[in-house]
């Protein structure tokens, strides 16, 4: 008997246009042309890079001066049922789910991007962006249409278009899939992050305190002056529970198809 190679194709009886949750993954795959692979985005998870490479790999724009065109092409390359059931290679790009919520709020909350104005729409603007802390961001994620209001924070396992990939990498050794990209499909990695200026390695890492009820405001006075909280210090033994439980998913398929060595708490 054959068996789906799609992750969410099955989940109900419906015309496959109109599964959405097949939909949304479809919505977030990339060709690159001259391999047949499908690469599976996921917000926070070094997608810039990716994107950035997959459009100068299909010769969209020739290198990171045009970067700022991927931000209008999310779905330029979005592969149709048949590219996508025929792709001759599949990969995507995981993340330790603590850090990458950590990344969330450093990144978008701190620095107060429209996903953070997003993010207070879904509270019907009942909540303060400045006063905002990562306990706080955390906590609300305990609501449903919170935690599934934005791509940045969805659980990464909504993402994945197939049930079996033939790379799953880890961010937090990206060098590697730099090294295997080029071996087995040609392709070269462009770093995105002066571009975009995402990540936290220009910074002077804080791990003196405990930084779960600091203010974003405060962060980013503190970033101003070069400095920034580390992942970890964010986190207290009960917001490390909490996530346990709402990201087990994510957690799973970490631990499964990377190193559990490597999640920030195992």
């Amino acid at each position: 008997m054959g068996r789906s190679m799609f992750q969410f194709s099955e989940t109900n009886l419906v015309d496959l246009n109109s599964n959405t949750l097949h939909q949304f993954t479809i919505n977030y795959a990339m060709q690159i042309f001259n391999s047949r692979a499908i690469y599976t985005l996921i917000p926070k998870n070094g997608c810039s890079t990716m994107r950035l490479s997959v459009a100068i790999a299909n010769g969209c724009i020739s290198g990171i001066e045009q970067g700022n065109w991927i931000h209008k092409n999310n779905q330029t390359f979005k592969p149709t049922l048949k590219e996508a059931a025929t792709a001759g290679y599949k990969f995507v790009v995981l993340r330790c789910p603590f850090r990458r919520l950590a990344s969330v709020f450093l990144d978008k909350f701190v620095a107060k991007e429209p996903d953070a104005w997003q993010y207070r729409v879904a509270h019907k603007r009942d909540v303060s962006l400045d006063d905002l802390t990562f306990e706080q961001f955390v906590k609300s994620l305990t609501v449903p249409h919170i935690k599934g209001s934005n791509i940045h924070w969805k659980p990464q396992s909504r993402f994945l278009l197939y049930k079996e990939y033939h790379d799953y990498f880890a961010l937090e050794h990206f060098d590697k899939a730099i090294t295997i990209l080029k071996e087995k499909i040609d392709l070269n990695v462009v770093d995105a992050r002066s571009l975009t200026g995402h990540g936290t390695d220009k910074f002077e890492i804080l791990n003196d305190d405990n930084y779960s009820q600091t203010a974003a405001f405060d962060i980013a006075i503190l970033k101003r002056q070069g400095k920034c909280p580390s992942h970890k210090s964010l986190y207290t033994d009960e917001l490390i529970q909490l996530v346990k439980k709402l990201y087990a998913e994510d957690i799973s398929l970490y631990t499964e198809r990377c190193n559990k060595n490597d999640l920030l708490f195992t």
